[in-house]
Order: C-alpha cells, then sequence, then structure tokens
C-alpha cells in the first residue's frame, strides 16, 4: 500500500477538478453496514459474503466486476489491462475487471449502449449513465436493471446519504414507480452560481461602491461608458458583457441575475407561489428584464453583437478591456482573468453579490443538486453492492486526509505525487512524467459542499490545517477565495431548475417551437426590433400552442417523483 495515497488533481479553471470528503469512517475507511434486509434475490444470495466485504473494508478472496471505465490516458508503460489503478483496486479492495466496457468517447458509449440494449447484448454489472434524461429512461424502461432503494440505504456512506436526504431533488431524474434507479455520483455545488467580476481598477479611480441594486449597476456602467478611466471613448465601451446567442441562463456572460431581479430566473422550471412549476421565461417579470435589456441595448450598456457570442466569445471584451462587468462562476480568476491582466496594464478585478430588483428581489440560477453522473446495476450482477464499497473508499479515503493519512500526499507515489529534494511534491513541473489521469471507475471522489466550505474558511483568514485545504491554498488564488464567500453570501437566493425528467410527449413535439419563438421574441425585444408589450402576445402564444400542456405535463411529472 505504500505507494497508493489520496487523489490530488490540480485545479483549473472550467473543468475544475478537486476532491473532497469530510465523513468519518470506520478502521477500514468504510462506511458501515446499516440497514435491513438484502434487497434482492441477486443480494440476499451474497448477503454474507457482502456484509462481510464492508466489515473488512475488502472482498477476501477478490471478485470479479464488470463495468465501464470511460478514456483515460496510461503512462509509463501501462495498459488498460495492467495500471496502478486496478492494482490499487485489486489489492485494496479485492475488485477486479473483468469483461469490462472501454469505449472511445462518451457519443461512442452512448451507441454502444443502445445497440446493446436493442441487441440483447450484456451488459456490465454497473453501467455508467452520462447526464442524459433520455437515455435514463431508456434504460430504466429495458428492465434490465435493478432498484438501488435497499443497497444505498443499508450500504452507502454516511457522507453520501446525509447529501441526498438534505437535496432530495437529486434522486427526481432516477425515480419511477415510486422506486429509485440510479446512484447518483457526487458534484460540487455552487461551483457555477453567478455573482458579477468588476473592473475594480475602474471602481476606485471613480470611486464608486458596490452595486447593491440595479439602480446602482446602472449608475456604474453609465460611469463605465462615460467617464471611462482608462480614457476609453464611450463608442469603444460596452459595460456589460453576455451572451445571447444560445442560452441566456448559462455559466458565462448569463443574464439569470437580471431576471432574478424581477421574480424569475429565466430558462428554466422554477417553484410558484403555490409549490407547482412555472416556466421562468413566461413569468410577468421576464418582461421587466427585457425592458431593462432594451433599456440597456439603446444606451449601449450592451455590445450589439452579443447575439453573435457564445459564452466564451462574451468573455473576450471583458479581458481586452472594453467591458467592465461579466457575470460569471467563482473561478474566473483561473479562466478568463488572467487574459485581462496580461491585456491590459494596471488592470484589477472583484467579485460583486448580484443586486436587488426595484422590490428587492434577488435571484440566480443554482448549479445542481450535487450529482455530475449515476450508475445503474444490472439486475444479474452478482456482487450489486460492489460499486458502493469501492465508491465509499473514495469517499472515505481520497479526499479529504488527514496529516498522517496514508493519503496526505496524493494516490500513488511516482505518479501524481513523489519525494523530490528529501521533501513530498504534487507539483507537476518537479515530477517526471507527472500522471493524475486514473481511470477511477465513478471519476474522483467530490463531497458536493467540502470546496466552497474550505474556500470560504481561507477566506476568513483561517490558516490551512489537512492537506485539502493546503492544496486549494496553494492552487486557488485569494480572489477565487473570496468570490466563494460572496457566493456563499447569497446562498438563499439561488434557484433550482426543478424539471430534470425526459422531455414530455408535448415538449417532444412543439418544444423546439417553443423555444425559437421565445429567443427570436427576446432578442428582437432587446434589440428595440419589437416593443416591450410584444411579451404579452409571445406568452398567449406560448401557452396556446403547447406550453399549457407541457406545463400540465411537467407538473405530473413532478407529482410522480417527489411525493
Amino acid at each position: 500500500m505504500s505507494k497508493f495515497r489520496k487523489l490530488w488533481l490540480p485545479l483549473v479553471a472550467v473543468t475544475l477538478i478537486v476532491s473532497a470528503c469530510s465523513s468519518k469512517s470506520d478502521s477500514n475507511g468504510n462506511a458501515a453496514a446499516t440497514g435491513s434486509a438484502a434487497p434482492s434475490a441477486s443480494a440476499s444470495s451474497s448477503k454474507s459474503e457482502a456484509d462481510l466485504a464492508f466489515e473488512k473494508g475488502k472482498y477476501d478472496p477478490p471478485i470479479d466486476i464488470s463495468t465501464v471505465i470511460m478514456p483515460k490516458e496510461y503512462t509509463k508503460g501501462e495498459t488498460k489491462d495492467n495500471n496502478v489503478h486496478d492494482r490499487w483496486m485489486l489489492e485494496t479492495l479485492g475488485l477486479k475487471h473483468k469483461n469490462t466496457w472501454y469505449p472511445a468517447g462518451n457519443d461512442q458509449y452512448k451507441q454502444q449502449l443502445q445497440l446493446a440494449l436493442t441487441s440483447g447484448e450484456k451488459l456490465p454489472d454497473f453501467v455508467f449513465v452520462p447526464t442524459d434524461a433520455v437515455l435514463t429512461n431508456q434504460l430504466i424502461e429495458s428492465g434490465q436493471f435493478m432498484p438501488v432503494d435497499e443497497l444505498f440505504e443499508k450500504y452507502a456512506a454516511p457522507v453520501w446519504k446525509e447529501h441526498a436526504k438534505a437535496h432530495p431533488e437529486l434522486w427526481y431524474p432516477f425515480t419511477r414507480d415510486g422506486k429509485k434507479w440510479n446512484l447518483p455520483i457526487m458534484e460540487y455545488t455552487d461551483n457555477d452560481d453567478t455573482l458579477l467580476w468588476l473592473r475594480e481598477d475602474w471602481m476606485e479611480k471613480l470611486n464608486l461602491t458596490e452595486p447593491k441594486t440595479i439602480a446602482d449597476l446602472e449608475n456604474i456602467m453609465d460611469k463605465f461608458k462615460n467617464q471611462n478611466p482608462d480614457g476609453l471613448a464611450p463608442k469603444d465601451v460596452y459595460p456589460l458583457a453576455i451572451s445571447l446567442k444560445n442560452n441566456t441562463n448559462t455559466w458565462m456572460g448569463g443574464l439569470d441575475w437580471l431576471f432574478g431581479a424581477y421574480g424569475s430566473v429565466q430558462e428554466q422550471w422554477n417553484k410558484d407561489a403555490n409549490g407547482n412549476l412555472e416556466y421562468g421565461s413566461v413569468n410577468p417579470g421576464a418582461k421587466q428584464a427585457l425592458a431593462k435589456l432594451q433599456e440597456w441595448m439603446e444606451k449601449g450598456y450592451i455590445h450589439p453583437d452579443s447575439a453573435l457570442w457564445d459564452e466564451g466569445k462574451s468573455a473576450e471584451i471583458w479581458t481586452k478591456g472594453n467591458a467592465g462587468i461579466l457575470p460569471g462562476a467563482n473561478w474566473v480568476p483561473d479562466w478568463p482573468a488572467p487574459d485581462l491582466l496580461k491585456n491590459v496594464n494596471g488592470s484589477k478585478y472583484k467579485a460583486y453579490p448580484v443586486p436587488a430588483g426595484p422590490d428587492g428581489q434577488i435571484g440566480t440560477k443554482w448549479q445542481n443538486s450535487g450529482v455530475n453522473s449515476s450508475f445503474m446495476i444490472n439486475k444479474d450482477a452478482k456482487h450489486p453492492e460492489a460499486l458502493i464499497l469501492y465508491y465509499n473508499y473514495l469517499l472515505n479515503n481520497l479526499a479529504d486526509p488527514a496529516v498522517g493519512s496514508p493519503y496526505e500526499y496524493g494516490f500513488a507515489q511516482g505518479y501524481d505525487w513523489d519525494i523530490i529534494d528529501g521533501k513530498p511534491t504534487n507539483d507537476k513541473e518537479k515530477i517526471k512524467d507527472f500522471f493524475d489521469k486514473f481511470p477511477y471507475i465513478t471519476g474522483p471522489a467530490r463531497i458536493p459542499d467540502l470546496y466552497m466550505k474550505t474556500l470560504v474558511k481561507l477566506a476568513d483568514g483561517a490558516a490551512p490545517e489537512t492537506p485539502y485545504e493546503n492544496q486549494l491554498a496553494t492552487f486557488r488564488k485569494p480572489e477565487n477565495w473570496y468570490a466563494a464567500k460572496v457566493v456563499m453570501s447569497q446562498i438563499d437566493i439561488r434557484k433550482q431548475n426543478y424539471f430534470t425528467g425526459a422531455a414530455t410527449p408535448t415538449m417532444i413535439s412543439k418544444w423546439n417551437l417553443l423555444r425559437q419563438s421565445e429567443l427570436e421574441t427576446f432578442n428582437k425585444i432587446i434589440y428595440g426590433k419589437l416593443p416591450v408589450d410584444a411579451f404579452d402576445e409571445f406568452v398567449a402564444n406560448w401557452k396556446a400552442n403547447g406550453g399549457d400542456q407541457v406545463t400540465q405535463e411537467v407538473n405530473e411529472w413532478f407529482k410522480s417523483v417527489s411525493q
């Protein structure tokens, strides 16, 4: 075991990857088995062996499992049949691969999976399911998988159960006929929540303070454009960098915060006052947001090419120094902020909370319920609990170890950490053949709330105490720490998209046209080609042309999974 240590992955921009865990484990680093009887005949046949494996923390003698390993790189002459991860898995957990799928990519995997379903090909014991409501429903309907309710309750690690209990909505995409069919693989929460990144050097030179309201923000935009501290002419400054090309409720240059200031988040299904779901883009508040955007476009606060810009392109006007406000997430200091510092001498940036509307309302999208994918269990699996043992171990051991833990410095010495000049290091610039792309079955373990909590702790001035905290202190910028604190200071304003099921029957036939009408109408209103009152006609047509039926179907689905 001396070569195998805690996973550490560098944290970078959009593909932010940090392992995290705060749960307690038994002496073997695994959650103790609790709960009731075995969930199925298949599980019952191996109950004694399964319970013994969870007590010991491994299968002894080892067992074979089949699963799906998504594309990974190998190094040091290793292969999919002989690599550091599989040697560790056999030694530590008593698990070895047999008849495992190794697809070339996500699209190829989906095709392979759907072909297997139609041809009757034998499926692996544990089937990886990307975030895809249609595929999830196809797999449930195939009849080839078992419910996971009782297995999860009996064997899942406490931290896994606690998060699921706190966020029951994570089960909604996986629920059918009152049963849960997928094991959720956890993701960070609040990592993509919206805040506003402002040119702090402009704020300082103009003696401006935090924009607490939309009116405050308008004053700032006016000053940025017409009294530009860098001496730019008004025609060269478009203060607000946004994307209008595809989705306006998005991860960079989005407008969820503006619609939220008028009581609704667009392009998602929100709860109304009665607890029913409504489509945010037809809420009356959306009309007020569109009116404000039309006004801002007329004043030159928004670039006229925004309708042609996707998320990445929307950031360029900010990084080139021609915009002063970029809606984005806490990780903007990693990308694209370095381009701003490179392009504009003396530039500074800072995260600010999203402002309130005229009635004091504040709202933005919420990233997710802490799930990035899932696994389904073949009803013929001989050891259906084995994947839970594996994932429990990752959660309990490879995420947030204490000082002195066997995983303190990394997963495997000579791969993602090594001893250099007599000291352990994770610095990939110092380690020859640095390698951290281990083919974890589930992907690296992530505890949903630990990442943001740790950044807030650092922002509050606390010294890092654990290896995990030290990694974040080293590889996250102080601007990022502060941004996380801003996000969490407004945690109550985040609005979840409650519809996570497959397209309803009416959606299949009419949603593309409804969505196209929405995009065209909204853009024409923003650009002044239609009056703001055109919103009312759009809503009436949306409802008459299928929107009301979609709303009814969405609510029927919601009741079926939430009650």
